[in-house]
């Protein structure tokens, strides 16, 4: 299956579009509804935090039996110029659209499994590729795309801690979810066996994934920023002895062959993506619900438990908790009487619980949780995904 692709790429500093403004003024009744929900809070006032860059590895680097060498060199087959490539902040401009499709942005390059999600919650839509995180982001307040895509959790890895920070820094609003099943293949250059690679490239995760079959082949293996991208690597510069761990859709986006497929350690392996919008959707009842919440808690004993408290007191379900360290303000110091100062760090706390913000338990378990919290936002009400993987 193909879909059309339109990438980009652009500084996290970009201002916002006047466009989104006129929007929102001209939106002012749908606003107040939504307020009633709780999908609006106050500005946070605090600084953004820095996030570092991963950068992969480079592959020129000595590699050891490894190293790609020119008399390996082999052209693949499929014509790679056709593909889309990221834009930069000096060339920035709004795509064309007919607004006959949905467009979603992701991280990545055309074939991975963040494009497949996009697919698999609107199959029609228009996939946009973004060279990082921050510019899935930016693309949607920008109003260069309706959704972005953005991976959560995997139930190998585990939460992906740096896409946490990121709904602090932006406004935008969860307003679904979508669960896809990850298998990983072994690619490699038409006609190449497994036993001719020296080299595997992938992303970190990835590699980390596969160690079985990594370390049956015994060979070096590089870290790249995504797996479709290293499959990219692959198809282009057309050594033999290299490969790549990736989707079976990026091996028929860059014409590899799949030397061998589901390598995974885990053959259970899911990752959770989460859909992000503009606006948030007036929640419904009709079906099962998720409300994903931050917020921050005063001082006190116990009061972790207090805010776990109001919910288990509703009868309402948690899916997922999860802590991250505030930035701006990362340690507190507390008299302990004995020794002068004792220092804790400060969290954020995420929570995804199991209801919609138009059931009353739900609203007063939000409202108990004001009393003692610092600060709190609601990141978005969505229905749950029960679709098959």
């Amino acid at each position: 299956m193909s879909s059309n692709v339109v990438p980009i790429c652009f500084s996290a500093n970009y201002a916002h579009s006047k466009w989104g403004v006129t929007h929102l003024l001209q939106n002012k009744n749908k606003i107040s509804t939504l307020r009633k929900w709780g999908c609006f809070s106050a500005n946070l006032g605090q600084s953004r935090p820095h996030l570092e860059d991963e950068k992969p590895s480079d592959l020129g680097l000595n590699l050891g039996d490894g190293r790609i060498d020119g008399s390996q060199v082999t052209k693949c087959h499929k014509d790679l110029s056709s593909l889309p490539k990221p834009l930069s902040s000096t060339d920035l401009v709004s795509p064309n659209s007919d607004g006959s499709k949905v467009r979603v942005a992701y991280k990545g390059a055309p074939g991975a499994y963040s494009e497949a999600a996009a697919l698999k919650a609107f199959p029609k839509c228009e996939t946009v590729p973004c060279e990082e995180f921050e510019s899935v982001f930016k693309a949607v307040e920008l109003w260069l795309v309706d959704r972005a895509i953005l991976q959560i959790e995997n139930s190998v890895a585990g939460s992906a801690h740096r896409n946490y920070d990121l709904f602090l820094r932006h406004r935008l609003h969860i307003v679904g979810e979508v669960q896809l099943s990850i298998d990983h293949c072994l690619l490699g250059l038409p006609g190449v066996q497994q036993e001719d690679l020296k080299c595997v490239l992938s992303h970190p995760q990835a590699l980390d994934q596969c160690k079985m079959m990594m370390n049956e082949l015994n060979v070096v293996k590089v870290n790249t920023e995504d797996t479709a991208g290293a499959a990219k690597i692959v198809a282009t510069k057309g050594a033999r002895d290299t490969g790549a761990i990736a989707s079976s859709r990026a091996a028929e986006t860059y014409g590899l062959h799949i030397l061998s497929n589901k390598i995974q350690d885990d053959s259970d392996n899911v990752t959770r993506f989460l859909i992000l919008a503009r606006e948030p959707i007036i929640p419904g009842t009709d079906k099962p619900h998720k409300t994903s919440i931050v917020f921050t808690l005063e001082e006190g004993p116990g009061v972790l438990f207090k805010a776990l408290a109001v919910f288990a007191l509703r009868g309402i379900s948690l899916s997922k908790i999860e802590s991250r360290p505030q930035r701006n303000r990362p340690v507190r110091i507390v008299d302990d009487r004995n020794k002068g100062s004792a220092k804790y760090f400060e969290y954020f706390f995420y929570i995804d619980f199991e209801a919609s913000m138009a059931e009353p338990r739900a609203q007063y378990a939000l409202r108990h949780l004001q009393e003692f919290s610092r600060f709190l936002r609601v990141l978005g009400c969505y229905p749950v995904d029960s679709t098959n993987l």
